[in-house]
């Protein structure tokens, strides 16, 4: 049942205590709810969150699933080739899983960013562009020739979104061939056109391109929620804690895939007089 059909345009008095802590930060105290508060029309959720409980409404919210593609995943795929260690993303797989059903079953959107090449490297960038030198498969394919024509290349099996996570019927597929998904395609068109503003994101790296899509969401005025969980990162984890600290403290909110799920459940309590 979509969250439209279970909470009607009407005002509701809400009983909800959101408690932060004593220091005014982290998520909400054992045992206390994440009810919602519901204007006229809307329904916004408290999503309980880093550094405070953040207010969602569903209906405008969207899944931001980065680069979750056999590059970055799977055994055999780029970052493996590259000996980048990917034993986090089985985890990061499974909270993906109960993230979009959840998000699926509520009607919430959902939008696939998957990193691509043409076979041509035309939009990979010549010479005269960063990407050239600083993009993984760009190099790895110059460097190793037996690579060349394999990494993240149109319809190859590196370039495609892991078998557990496959798009479903209706979810949007934007291809991109920069870290953030903002960078020449249509996902602001497309967010924009849907009157979407909220935006939880899911996927790989935390630290890359799940950083630069929700850095450049932030800029453009949506409100990034990265799904600590749901993610994986390349590197050290000083860099997946960098990236977390900083969306924390400056750039948005930091949540985990059971309080999206908690949040998504959560019934209205019965109308009060005005």
């Amino acid at each position: 049942m979509t969250i439209a059909a279970r909470h009607p345009p009407t005002l509701f008095a809400l009983a909800a205590t959101l408690i932060a802590g004593p220091s005014g930060r982290g998520y909400l105290a054992p045992g206390t709810t994440a009810l919602s508060v519901i204007a006229e029309g809307d329904v916004m959720l408290a999503l309980n969150a880093r550094p405070k409980p953040v207010r969602i409404d569903p209906t405008r919210t969207a899944v931001i699933v980065v680069d979750m593609q056999n590059a970055f995943a799977s055994a055999g795929g780029m970052f493996d080739l590259a000996g980048i260690d990917i034993s986090g993303a089985v985890p990061a797989i499974d909270a993906n899983r109960r993230l979009l059903a959840a998000a699926r079953e509520s009607g919430m959107a959902v939008v696939y960013l998957q990193m691509s090449y043409k076979p041509d490297l035309s939009d990979g960038g010549d010479a005269t562009s960063p990407n050239h030198y600083k993009e993984l498969g760009m190099v790895m394919m110059r460097e190793r020739p037996e690579l060349r024509g394999k990494l993240l290349i149109d319809g190859s099996w590196d370039w495609q979104i892991v078998d557990a996570l496959k798009p479903a019927p209706g979810d949007k597929i934007v291809r991109k061939s920069r870290y953030s998904g903002f960078c020449d395609t249509g996902l602001e068109a497309y967010l924009r056109a849907r009157g979407i503003r909220y935006l939880l994101f899911s996927g790989v790296a935390t630290n890359i391109c799940v950083d630069a899509t929700a850095r450049d969401a932030y800029s453009r005025e949506f409100w990034p929620i990265l799904v600590e969980d749901a993610m994986n990162h390349s590197g050290p984890d000083f860099n997946r804690q960098s990236t977390l600290w900083n969306f924390e403290n400056a750039l948005g909110w930091v949540t985990r895939t059971d309080m999206v799920i908690a949040a998504l459940q959560m019934e209205p309590a019965e109308p009060q007089p005005i």
